[in-house]
């Protein structure tokens, strides 16, 4: 099954061309995708913003929630995936992320993970860490 949630994680996360900050501000383009990914994700889905000490949301808003968190200092913010690594009922997804703040010309660059859980065929749980060693821990994968 976990060939199966390496591939579900690949379809939940947008490609780089696509702004995390238009998506997730623009109520209209959201709910779109939430509806598109409906089946996807369970409606109770934890997310668990580690930079911020663990703070934890619930289900679909929360999980917009915690982006709108993260992306408020960025004007656009994108994310390449570079590696999406089984762990058995877990996924975890290693990113360089790049975004641009408005009192910044140049974009800034970013390395990010998170783990994503998955049972019976939907994301039940999703961690962001900021510390790639932090992610790793989590899904139980050695480096």
């Amino acid at each position: 099954m976990s060939r199966e949630n390496v591939d579900l994680v690949r379809t939940l996360i947008p490609p780089p061309e696509i702004d995390f900050a238009a998506l997730f501000r623009d109520d209209e383009l959201f709910e779109q995708a939430a509806s598109a990914l409906e089946e996807l994700i369970d409606p109770e889905v934890e997310s668990l913003a580690n930079w911020m000490g663990g703070t934890r949301y619930v289900g679909v808003e929360g999980f917009r929630s915690l982006w709108l968190d993260w992306l408020e200092p960025w004007t656009s913010y994108h994310a390449q995936v570079e590696d999406l690594i089984d762990a058995g009922d877990r996924v975890l997804a290693l990113s360089r992320d790049r975004g641009r703040r408005p009192d910044v010309d140049a974009e800034i660059e970013l390395t990010a993970s998170s783990v994503w859980e998955v049972r019976d065929g939907r994301i039940v749980r999703v961690a962001f860490y900021t510390d790639r060693d932090d992610a790793f821990e989590a899904a139980g994968v050695k480096r």
